[in-house]
């Protein structure tokens, strides 16, 4: 049976950067929803969503029929809704496997399942990022090399304030010495969280085609075996928006 994949972002550079337009001419939701189609196939179906949508393309009516929430944010965190992230919360705890991408760190939806700030160090000097497999048993470490390697990317660096992950998959390192928990894995209620890194605007990252099965990877391993019911009996999140 096919996995029912949402694939969301915030849409806010596309429309008003001609680079960001030029690099992601679809959007970053577009390169995301292609790169996944293309590795997985008849495995998936996927649609997209922007936060410019009515209720920010997550109805109570597309969240049931979505097995993974994947997650894209960057200038407009505080734009979204909080009753959309109380919804998409209690998908999650009811079995909806979410992936958060780059700067969806810092999204409400993150913060709220994490329970920290979710706050890290950055600056963007478009250098080489190695992501090493930490876990090259774990599913989402299928097929990928060892290293991962993109050409230039943003940095981000320690201290990343998020709880112990469940599972590290990936370590990122960088050219300026900096190093980055990557790849990291929680479950929330029923749900499978996934967090990676690589990602930024202003690089064509969702376009290379090791990121893209790293991304294949973490949605079957995300997606629910059982579908998607309601969250466990008391189950809540550390934050409340």
């Amino acid at each position: 049976m096919a996995v029912n994949v949402t694939v969301w972002s915030e849409n806010y550079h596309e429309p008003r950067e001609e680079e960001v337009r030029r690099r992601y001419p679809d959007g970053i939701h577009g390169a995301i929803a292609a790169g996944l189609a293309e590795v997985l196939g008849e495995r998936v179906r996927v649609r997209t969503a922007v936060l410019d949508e009515p209720e920010h393309g997550l109805t109570d009516e597309a969240l049931a029929a979505t097995d993974v929430l994947t997650w894209w944010g960057h200038l407009a965190h505080e734009e979204v809704d909080d009753k959309i992230v109380d919804r998409v919360r209690r998908r999650v705890l009811g079995g909806m496997g979410l992936l958060v991408l780059h700067s969806g760190h810092y999204s409400k939806i993150f913060r709220t399942l994490m329970g920290t700030t979710c706050t890290l160090t950055w600056r963007d000097g478009g250098e080489r990022e190695l992501v090493w497999t930490v876990a090259p048993a774990h599913p989402i470490a299928r097929g990928v090399p060892r290293p991962l390697v993109i050409g230039r990317q943003e940095t981000y660096g320690e201290p990343f304030d998020i709880p112990q992950p469940d599972e590290l998959v990936f370590v990122s390192a960088f050219g300026g010495g900096e190093v980055f928990r990557s790849g990291c894995c929680y479950r929330r209620g029923l749900g499978r969280i996934f967090y990676f890194s690589p990602g930024d605007q202003n690089y064509p990252v969702f376009h290379h085609p090791d990121v893209r099965r790293v991304l294949a990877n973490a949605v079957l391993w995300a997606a629910p075996g059982d579908g998607v019911g309601e969250p466990p009996r008391n189950a809540h999140s550390p934050i409340q928006w």
